[in-house]
């Protein structure tokens, strides 16, 4: 399940990522199409690819070397990995884990 979820959530946030940099160029080359001003717009843009790129970096350096270790380090960094997955679970491919009812936010 965890690998899975992993792949998972990497993808969503390439995706996002993908989005924000694509956004970005079309607000950015027709601001006035969207009523914004052009220093607004790129300022938006930067700070959406910026965003996007510290979940994948957050998921790579702080979440994945720590998954399946033993201890608490371990256990944050599962916790965190279903932190980061909790906004996608309605997706379509979305990996439940069947055998297990506990999810961010929920009692133990």
């Amino acid at each position: 399940m965890t690998t899975d979820l992993v792949a998972f959530v990497r993808a969503r946030f390439e995706e996002e990522l993908e989005k924000a940099r694509y956004a970005g160029d079309v607000v950015g080359r027709q601001p006035e199409r969207f009523g914004v001003e052009p220093e607004d717009a790129a300022k938006h843009a930067r700070f959406s690819v910026a965003a996007a790129e510290a979940r994948l970096v957050l998921l790579a350096d702080t979440v994945v070397p720590y998954l399946g270790t033993a201890g608490p380090g371990g256990r944050n960094a599962e916790f965190q990995l279903r932190l980061l997955a909790a906004p996608y679970v309605e997706h379509r491919d979305y990996p439940h884990d069947e055998g297990s009812a506990h999810q961010p936010g929920s009692p133990a």
